[in-house]
């Protein structure tokens, strides 16, 4: 058996393990460290640069959707009681605070419901988390989730008086309508056109208006959080974008606590 020494370390190389170079062969250990060691090409908005490979995929979309499509099964197999679980209405949400999450997470029982927000949430998703980033794009998801919820809260008008304290919210309509807003600062700063994103937008909103047992406040929220959450991640400097990746889940996480007690004190709940 012929070796031939790799050029990076000088070691011999069996013909499995030679690995082609610019000049010569290397050995598959010098190709795996150089790997390790190379500077890893960063999008505009401080995203990781992945090729088209299995690395590259949107894998926190896909995760999101199966989420979504399991928890959606366990709705239909449990009679009900899953989404009673996890279903977000203002009352619940003061005693039981994961609900303002775990709603997003579920859906009503017409397959148009999740066919629909799976539909659109898989396509900004391939668009958003390769430019953000899986941890910024998962940080994007939550908080816009979470907006949602906590706009249905703040517009719930009296507690004593609104049938809104006591009906059931569900879906992750607040969390796609978070990305739907993320695409106005990303694409301002990417300088593209926003025209096709403004009509999306004016068409879906209208829907949850006129369209019955549509909580167009939850996408209200989710809307106005998802653009000032991508809007920090698009705009931050070069040099401070790994300060913002901790500062925009850690400042959000307060403001939407902070609102939702504020919300509940003025309401005189907490008190009760």
């Amino acid at each position: 058996m012929a070796y031939v020494r790799c050029q990076r370390c000088g070691r011999p190389a069996c013909p499995e393990c030679q690995r082609p170079a610019a000049v010569g062969v290397q050995c598959v250990d010098c190709v795996r460290e150089a790997r390790r060691t190379a500077p890893r090409a960063r999008t505009v908005f401080g995203g990781e640069a992945r090729e088209t490979t299995a690395g590259g995929r949107p894998v926190v979309t896909f995760t999101i959707i199966g989420i979504c499509v399991a928890s959606w099964v366990l709705q239909l197999a449990t009679g009900g009681r899953w989404t009673e679980l996890l279903w977000f209405w203002p009352w619940g949400g003061v005693v039981e605070p994961w609900r303002f999450l775990t709603a997003s997470f579920l859906h009503s029982t017409s397959p148009l419901h999740i066919l629909f927000n799976m539909y659109a949430l898989w396509i900004t998703g391939q668009f958003l988390e390769p430019l953000l980033g899986r941890l910024r794009f998962t940080v994007l998801c939550l908080l816009a989730a979470v907006g949602g919820q906590v706009a249905v809260l703040l517009l719930a008008g009296d507690p004593l008086t609104s049938t809104a304290w006591i009906t059931p919210v569900v879906g992750a309509s607040g969390m796609v309508f978070g990305l739907f807003g993320a695409m106005l600062p990303v694409l301002r700063r990417l300088g593209r056109s926003l025209g096709q994103v403004l009509v999306l937008l004016a068409i879906n909103g209208a829907i949850g208006f006129f369209v019955p047992r549509i909580s167009w406040e939850a996408h209200l929220g989710g809307l106005v959080t998802g653009a000032l959450v991508a809007a920090a991640y698009a705009y931050a400097p070069r040099e401070r974008r790994a300060l913002v990746a901790w500062l925009v889940p850690a400042v959000g996480i307060v403001v939407l606590v902070g609102l939702a007690v504020w919300r509940y004190t003025t309401a005189g709940v907490l008190g009760m």
